[in-house]
Protein backbone atom coordinates (compact mmCIF):
# COMPACT_ATOMS: atom_id res chain seq x y z
CA UNK A 1 0.00 0.00 0.00
CA UNK A 2 1.04 3.43 -0.73
CA UNK A 3 1.05 5.01 2.65
CA UNK A 4 2.68 8.02 1.43
CA UNK A 5 -0.52 8.66 -1.37
CA UNK A 6 -2.86 8.07 1.22
CA UNK A 7 -1.19 10.61 3.62
CA UNK A 8 -1.17 13.45 1.23
CA UNK A 9 -4.70 12.83 -0.15
CA UNK A 10 -6.05 12.42 3.83
CA UNK A 11 -4.21 15.57 4.25
CA UNK A 12 -5.67 17.89 1.39
CA UNK A 13 -9.01 16.11 1.97
CA UNK A 14 -9.03 17.24 6.03
CA UNK A 15 -7.94 20.67 5.06
CA UNK A 16 -10.31 21.72 2.45
CA UNK A 17 -13.36 20.51 4.28
CA UNK A 18 -11.45 22.58 7.32
CA UNK A 19 -11.62 25.69 5.38
CA UNK A 20 -15.18 24.95 4.21
CA UNK A 21 -15.83 24.55 7.82
CA UNK A 22 -14.65 27.51 8.87
CA UNK A 23 -16.18 29.03 6.02
CA UNK A 24 -19.20 27.86 7.55
CA UNK A 25 -18.00 29.04 11.37
CA UNK A 26 -18.02 32.52 10.54
CA UNK A 27 -21.80 32.27 8.86
CA UNK A 28 -22.52 30.53 12.35
CA UNK A 29 -20.56 30.18 14.89
CA UNK A 30 -23.10 28.24 17.30
CA UNK A 31 -23.56 26.09 15.02
CA UNK A 32 -20.13 25.55 13.98
CA UNK A 33 -19.25 24.24 17.25
CA UNK A 34 -22.01 22.41 17.45
CA UNK A 35 -21.37 20.05 15.04
CA UNK A 36 -17.70 20.09 15.86
CA UNK A 37 -18.29 18.86 19.36
CA UNK A 38 -19.96 15.54 17.68
CA UNK A 39 -17.36 15.36 15.36
CA UNK A 40 -14.75 15.74 17.68
CA UNK A 41 -16.41 13.74 19.81
CA UNK A 42 -15.88 10.90 17.57
CA UNK A 43 -12.37 10.89 16.49
CA UNK A 44 -11.03 10.97 20.08
CA UNK A 45 -13.06 8.32 20.97
CA UNK A 46 -11.12 6.45 18.54
CA UNK A 47 -7.93 7.37 19.67
CA UNK A 48 -8.81 6.73 23.01
CA UNK A 49 -10.21 3.61 22.56
CA UNK A 50 -6.79 2.38 20.96
CA UNK A 51 -5.34 2.61 23.94
CA UNK A 52 -7.74 0.82 25.77
CA UNK A 53 -7.98 -2.06 23.55
CA UNK A 54 -4.01 -2.16 23.10
CA UNK A 55 -3.80 -2.15 27.50
CA UNK A 56 -6.71 -4.74 27.58
CA UNK A 57 -4.18 -7.05 24.68
CA UNK A 58 -1.41 -6.40 26.92
CA UNK A 59 -2.77 -8.13 29.79
CA UNK A 60 -5.09 -10.79 27.85
CA UNK A 61 -2.60 -11.40 25.27
CA UNK A 62 -4.64 -13.32 21.95
CA UNK A 63 -3.64 -13.66 18.48
CA UNK A 64 -6.05 -11.43 17.49
CA UNK A 65 -4.13 -8.06 18.99
CA UNK A 66 -0.88 -9.04 17.58
CA UNK A 67 -2.09 -8.12 13.74
CA UNK A 68 -3.47 -4.77 14.94
CA UNK A 69 -1.30 -3.60 17.28
CA UNK A 70 0.62 -1.03 15.08
CA UNK A 71 -2.46 0.26 14.43
CA UNK A 72 -3.84 1.01 17.61
CA UNK A 73 -0.41 2.30 18.77
CA UNK A 74 -0.38 4.36 16.03
CA UNK A 75 -3.90 5.70 16.98
CA UNK A 76 -2.76 6.70 20.28
CA UNK A 77 -0.53 8.83 19.00
CA UNK A 78 -2.51 11.35 17.13
CA UNK A 79 -3.38 12.14 20.57
CA UNK A 80 -1.74 15.38 20.72
CA UNK A 81 -3.20 16.52 17.65
CA UNK A 82 -6.70 15.90 19.35
CA UNK A 83 -5.28 17.83 21.75
CA UNK A 84 -4.59 20.69 19.60
CA UNK A 85 -7.68 19.90 17.75
CA UNK A 86 -9.85 20.72 21.18
CA UNK A 87 -8.96 24.44 21.58
CA UNK A 88 -12.29 25.95 19.33
CA UNK A 89 -14.09 23.85 21.60
CA UNK A 90 -12.29 25.56 24.79
CA UNK A 91 -12.53 29.10 23.29
CA UNK A 92 -16.35 28.54 22.33
CA UNK A 93 -17.31 26.96 25.84
CA UNK A 94 -19.25 29.92 26.42
CA UNK A 95 -21.38 29.23 22.93
CA UNK A 96 -22.18 25.70 23.73
CA UNK A 97 -22.33 25.05 27.66
CA UNK A 98 -25.15 27.08 29.55
CA UNK A 99 -22.85 27.11 32.79
CA UNK A 100 -19.80 28.93 31.49
CA UNK A 101 -22.38 32.14 31.36
CA UNK A 102 -22.17 33.39 35.32
CA UNK A 103 -25.92 33.72 36.03
CA UNK A 104 -27.51 32.32 32.90
CA UNK A 105 -29.15 29.56 34.44
CA UNK A 106 -29.50 29.86 38.07
CA UNK A 107 -30.76 26.47 39.29
CA UNK A 108 -27.19 25.17 38.56
CA UNK A 109 -25.59 27.52 40.24
CA UNK A 110 -24.87 25.26 43.36
CA UNK A 111 -22.65 23.15 40.71
CA UNK A 112 -20.56 26.52 40.09
CA UNK A 113 -17.57 25.08 42.09
CA UNK A 114 -17.49 22.20 39.65
CA UNK A 115 -18.46 23.40 36.37
CA UNK A 116 -16.63 26.65 35.98
CA UNK A 117 -13.99 27.44 32.87
CA UNK A 118 -10.79 27.58 34.57
CA UNK A 119 -11.65 23.96 36.14
CA UNK A 120 -13.08 22.58 33.08
CA UNK A 121 -9.49 23.74 31.30
CA UNK A 122 -7.99 22.68 34.50
CA UNK A 123 -9.41 18.99 34.08
CA UNK A 124 -9.29 19.10 30.57
CA UNK A 125 -5.65 19.38 30.99
CA UNK A 126 -5.37 16.42 33.23
CA UNK A 127 -6.90 14.33 31.07
CA UNK A 128 -5.21 14.77 27.95
CA UNK A 129 -1.71 14.93 30.13
CA UNK A 130 -2.96 11.37 31.12
CA UNK A 131 -3.42 9.79 28.02
CA UNK A 132 -0.28 11.81 26.52
CA UNK A 133 1.71 10.03 28.60
CA UNK A 134 0.24 6.70 28.85
CA UNK A 135 0.61 6.78 24.72
CA UNK A 136 4.34 7.78 25.07
CA UNK A 137 5.51 5.11 27.24
CA UNK A 138 2.90 2.39 25.48
CA UNK A 139 4.96 3.46 22.30
CA UNK A 140 8.40 4.06 23.54
CA UNK A 141 8.57 0.90 25.30
CA UNK A 142 6.92 -1.18 22.29
CA UNK A 143 9.77 0.74 19.90
CA UNK A 144 12.27 -0.55 22.73
CA UNK A 145 10.99 -4.09 22.68
CA UNK A 146 11.38 -3.75 18.77
CA UNK A 147 15.08 -2.85 19.01
CA UNK A 148 16.63 -5.08 21.85
CA UNK A 149 14.46 -8.03 21.74
CA UNK A 150 14.07 -7.59 25.67
CA UNK A 151 11.54 -10.10 27.21
CA UNK A 152 10.87 -8.03 30.15
CA UNK A 153 9.22 -5.10 28.05
CA UNK A 154 6.38 -7.29 27.98
CA UNK A 155 6.12 -7.73 31.75
CA UNK A 156 6.81 -3.60 31.97
CA UNK A 157 3.75 -2.97 29.37
CA UNK A 158 1.39 -5.06 31.36
CA UNK A 159 2.25 -3.51 34.29
CA UNK A 160 1.49 -0.47 33.12
CA UNK A 161 -1.57 -1.55 31.00
CA UNK A 162 -3.19 -2.64 34.55
CA UNK A 163 -2.96 0.86 36.35
CA UNK A 164 -3.44 2.46 32.73
CA UNK A 165 -7.01 0.70 32.33
CA UNK A 166 -7.92 2.14 35.54
CA UNK A 167 -6.85 6.01 34.52
CA UNK A 168 -8.14 5.92 31.20
CA UNK A 169 -11.85 4.35 33.02
CA UNK A 170 -11.51 7.69 35.04
CA UNK A 171 -10.74 9.86 32.58
CA UNK A 172 -13.11 9.22 30.07
CA UNK A 173 -15.96 9.03 32.90
CA UNK A 174 -14.90 12.82 33.94
CA UNK A 175 -14.16 13.95 30.25
CA UNK A 176 -17.64 12.90 29.02
CA UNK A 177 -19.35 14.49 31.81
CA UNK A 178 -17.50 17.89 31.58
CA UNK A 179 -17.65 17.70 27.72
CA UNK A 180 -21.22 16.15 26.49
CA UNK A 181 -23.17 15.11 30.17
CA UNK A 182 -22.50 19.22 31.09
CA UNK A 183 -24.36 20.32 27.72
CA UNK A 184 -27.71 19.67 30.19
CA UNK A 185 -26.33 20.37 33.25
CA UNK A 186 -29.55 19.70 35.13
CA UNK A 187 -29.36 15.69 33.84
CA UNK A 188 -27.09 13.22 35.18
CA UNK A 189 -26.49 9.21 34.63
CA UNK A 190 -24.27 7.50 36.67
CA UNK A 191 -23.27 5.11 33.78
CA UNK A 192 -22.75 7.60 30.78
CA UNK A 193 -19.51 7.37 31.08
CA UNK A 194 -19.41 3.57 30.88
CA UNK A 195 -21.51 3.88 27.51
CA UNK A 196 -18.71 6.80 25.94
CA UNK A 197 -16.24 3.92 27.14
CA UNK A 198 -18.07 1.20 25.23
CA UNK A 199 -18.65 3.22 22.35
CA UNK A 200 -14.79 4.04 22.08
CA UNK A 201 -14.12 0.71 22.14
CA UNK A 202 -16.73 -0.37 19.37
CA UNK A 203 -15.54 2.26 17.47
CA UNK A 204 -11.85 1.34 17.67
CA UNK A 205 -13.00 -2.13 16.56
CA UNK A 206 -14.69 -1.54 13.52
CA UNK A 207 -11.51 1.12 12.59
CA UNK A 208 -8.94 -1.72 13.09
CA UNK A 209 -11.09 -4.38 11.43
CA UNK A 210 -11.52 -2.25 8.46
CA UNK A 211 -7.69 -1.14 8.17
CA UNK A 212 -6.71 -5.03 8.37
CA UNK A 213 -8.34 -5.44 5.56
CA UNK A 214 -7.22 -3.01 3.38
CA UNK A 215 -3.77 -4.37 4.55
CA UNK A 216 -3.69 -7.86 4.35
CA UNK A 217 -2.91 -8.29 0.56
CA UNK A 218 0.46 -6.50 1.37
CA UNK A 219 3.21 -8.17 2.99
CA UNK A 220 4.28 -8.49 6.28
CA UNK A 221 0.22 -8.47 7.04
CA UNK A 222 -0.41 -11.05 4.11
CA UNK A 223 1.67 -13.34 5.73
CA UNK A 224 0.83 -13.67 9.02
CA UNK A 225 -3.19 -12.75 8.99
CA UNK A 226 -5.95 -15.58 8.54
CA UNK A 227 -9.75 -15.62 9.00
CA UNK A 228 -9.16 -16.72 12.40
CA UNK A 229 -7.87 -13.12 13.04
CA UNK A 230 -10.79 -11.81 11.78
CA UNK A 231 -13.08 -14.02 13.31
CA UNK A 232 -11.52 -13.06 16.96
CA UNK A 233 -12.48 -9.52 15.76
CA UNK A 234 -15.51 -9.97 15.05
CA UNK A 235 -16.26 -12.21 18.31
CA UNK A 236 -15.17 -8.89 20.17
CA UNK A 237 -17.16 -6.72 17.74
CA UNK A 238 -20.11 -8.91 18.90
CA UNK A 239 -19.54 -8.25 22.69
CA UNK A 240 -19.23 -4.71 22.52
CA UNK A 241 -22.24 -4.69 20.71
CA UNK A 242 -24.16 -6.32 22.72
CA UNK A 243 -22.56 -4.41 25.82
CA UNK A 244 -23.49 -1.21 24.00
CA UNK A 245 -26.85 -2.48 23.69
CA UNK A 246 -27.19 -3.77 27.39
CA UNK A 247 -25.40 -0.10 29.22
CA UNK A 248 -27.78 1.99 26.70
CA UNK A 249 -30.95 0.28 28.00
CA UNK A 250 -29.62 0.03 30.91
CA UNK A 251 -29.36 4.06 31.32
CA UNK A 252 -33.09 4.53 29.47
CA UNK A 253 -35.15 2.11 31.37
CA UNK A 254 -33.69 3.44 35.07
CA UNK A 255 -35.00 6.97 33.77
CA UNK A 256 -37.80 5.59 32.14
CA UNK A 257 -38.87 3.92 34.75
CA UNK A 258 -37.77 6.30 37.64
CA UNK A 259 -39.77 9.11 35.63
CA UNK A 260 -38.03 12.28 37.79
CA UNK A 261 -38.11 15.59 36.45
CA UNK A 262 -34.34 16.17 37.02
CA UNK A 263 -33.58 12.42 34.47
CA UNK A 264 -36.22 12.14 31.98
CA UNK A 265 -36.30 15.80 29.52
CA UNK A 266 -33.30 13.99 28.62
CA UNK A 267 -34.92 11.02 26.96
CA UNK A 268 -38.62 12.92 26.14
CA UNK A 269 -36.33 15.34 23.87
CA UNK A 270 -35.12 12.62 22.11
CA UNK A 271 -38.08 10.68 21.75
CA UNK A 272 -39.88 12.87 20.17
CA UNK A 273 -40.04 15.96 17.29
CA UNK A 274 -38.13 13.26 14.63
CA UNK A 275 -35.48 12.53 16.97
CA UNK A 276 -37.19 9.29 17.59
CA UNK A 277 -36.38 8.21 14.55
CA UNK A 278 -32.66 8.58 14.85
CA UNK A 279 -33.16 6.58 17.82
CA UNK A 280 -35.18 4.03 16.00
CA UNK A 281 -32.12 3.90 13.06
CA UNK A 282 -29.64 3.32 16.33
CA UNK A 283 -31.67 0.25 17.43
CA UNK A 284 -31.51 -1.28 13.88
CA UNK A 285 -28.48 -0.54 12.16
CA UNK A 286 -26.36 -0.67 15.38
CA UNK A 287 -27.19 -2.70 17.19
CA UNK A 288 -30.08 -5.44 15.98
CA UNK A 289 -27.88 -5.99 12.54
CA UNK A 290 -25.08 -5.82 13.56
CA UNK A 291 -26.23 -8.82 16.36
CA UNK A 292 -27.90 -11.35 13.98
CA UNK A 293 -24.81 -10.76 11.07
CA UNK A 294 -22.11 -11.14 13.74
CA UNK A 295 -23.76 -14.46 15.14
CA UNK A 296 -23.32 -15.46 12.11
CA UNK A 297 -19.85 -17.80 12.05
CA UNK A 298 -19.31 -16.93 8.18
CA UNK A 299 -19.38 -13.24 8.48
CA UNK A 300 -16.71 -13.13 11.00
CA UNK A 301 -14.57 -15.25 8.84
CA UNK A 302 -14.88 -13.72 5.67
CA UNK A 303 -13.10 -10.20 6.00
CA UNK A 304 -14.63 -8.03 3.07
CA UNK A 305 -18.34 -9.06 4.70
CA UNK A 306 -16.81 -8.40 8.01
CA UNK A 307 -14.57 -4.98 6.95
CA UNK A 308 -17.59 -3.90 5.06
CA UNK A 309 -20.16 -3.84 8.35
CA UNK A 310 -17.19 -2.58 10.61
CA UNK A 311 -17.47 0.28 8.03
CA UNK A 312 -21.27 1.04 8.44
CA UNK A 313 -20.48 0.57 12.38
CA UNK A 314 -18.48 3.23 11.91
CA UNK A 315 -20.90 5.24 10.50
CA UNK A 316 -23.28 4.27 13.48
CA UNK A 317 -21.36 5.30 16.24
CA UNK A 318 -20.83 9.27 14.51
CA UNK A 319 -24.53 8.70 14.28
CA UNK A 320 -24.67 7.46 17.99
CA UNK A 321 -22.82 10.52 19.03
CA UNK A 322 -25.33 13.05 16.90
CA UNK A 323 -27.90 11.47 18.62
CA UNK A 324 -26.61 12.08 22.07
CA UNK A 325 -25.50 15.33 21.48
CA UNK A 326 -27.53 17.70 19.11
CA UNK A 327 -31.20 17.42 21.05
CA UNK A 328 -29.07 19.29 24.03
CA UNK A 329 -29.63 22.29 21.25
CA UNK A 330 -32.29 21.64 19.50
CA UNK A 331 -34.55 19.54 22.11
CA UNK A 332 -38.04 20.63 20.05
CA UNK A 333 -37.21 18.73 16.87
CA UNK A 334 -34.92 16.78 14.56
CA UNK A 335 -31.91 19.63 12.97
CA UNK A 336 -29.45 18.62 10.82
CA UNK A 337 -26.93 21.22 8.96
CA UNK A 338 -24.26 20.71 6.36
CA UNK A 339 -21.83 21.38 9.34
CA UNK A 340 -23.11 18.13 11.10
CA UNK A 341 -21.08 16.65 7.71
CA UNK A 342 -18.29 18.72 6.46
CA UNK A 343 -16.80 18.68 10.35
CA UNK A 344 -16.46 15.04 11.03
CA UNK A 345 -14.10 14.89 7.50
CA UNK A 346 -12.23 17.65 8.23
CA UNK A 347 -11.13 16.61 11.88
CA UNK A 348 -10.74 12.87 9.89
CA UNK A 349 -8.95 14.29 7.07
CA UNK A 350 -6.34 15.40 9.53
CA UNK A 351 -6.04 12.34 12.09
CA UNK A 352 -6.01 10.01 9.47
CA UNK A 353 -3.22 11.55 7.85
CA UNK A 354 -1.22 11.86 11.39
CA UNK A 355 -2.68 8.08 11.73
CA UNK A 356 -0.98 6.97 8.44
CA UNK A 357 2.51 8.68 9.17
CA UNK A 358 2.49 7.47 12.49
CA UNK A 359 2.01 3.89 11.28
CA UNK A 360 4.58 4.25 8.27
CA UNK A 361 7.14 4.70 10.76
CA UNK A 362 7.28 1.36 12.35
CA UNK A 363 7.26 -2.32 11.32
CA UNK A 364 3.44 -2.65 10.70
CA UNK A 365 3.85 -6.44 13.19
CA UNK A 366 5.89 -6.34 16.56
CA UNK A 367 9.06 -7.65 15.76
CA UNK A 368 9.97 -9.34 19.12
CA UNK A 369 7.27 -9.66 21.11
CA UNK A 370 7.62 -13.52 22.55
CA UNK A 371 3.66 -14.35 23.19
CA UNK A 372 3.55 -13.48 18.94
CA UNK A 373 6.98 -15.08 17.83
CA UNK A 374 6.45 -18.09 20.22
CA UNK A 375 2.93 -18.19 18.39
Amino acid sequence: MNFDRVQSRSLIIGLTALAIAMAGAFLSPKQFLRSYLVAYLFWVGIALGSAAIVMLHHLVGGRWGFVIRRMLESATKTLPLMALLSLPIFFGARQLYAWALPGNDHAVDHKSLYLNLPFFVIRSLIYFGSWIVLAYFLNKWSAEQDRTAERSITRRLQLLSGPGLLLYGLTVTFASIDWVMSLEPHWFSTIYGILFMVGQALSTLAFVTAILMLLSPYPPISEVVTPDHFHDLGNLMLAFVMLWAYVAFSQFLIIWSGNLPEEIPWYLSRLRGGWQWIALFLFLFHFLVPFLLLLARATKRRMRVLSGLAISMIVMRLVDLFWMVSPAFHPHGLYVHWMDFITPVAIGGLWVAMFVWQLKARPLLPLHDPRFTSG
